[in-house]
């Protein structure tokens, strides 16, 4: 699953850092989110779009299944 987590966080001037802390998990977390390494919990992934003040189907991109971008 592909994200925005980067562009939505530099709107609001977040670190990785500064987002991991406000969600209660490592800056790597954030960093493996990030870089679709990651997927995130369904509880993470509500709180990161509700701290970045987005809707998870912003957020998020996910892809029909067998079909690339």
């Amino acid at each position: 699953m592909e994200n925005r987590i980067k562009e939505f966080r530099e709107i609001k001037s977040l670190s990785q850092g500064k987002l991991a802390e406000l969600c209660n998990v490592s800056r790597q977390t954030i960093n493996a989110i990030e870089n679709n390494k990651y997927d995130p919990s369904l509880q993470l992934a509500f709180d990161i779009a509700r701290t970045l003040g987005v809707a998870m189907e912003d957020l998020f991109i996910v892809r029909e299944w067998g079909k690339k971008a």
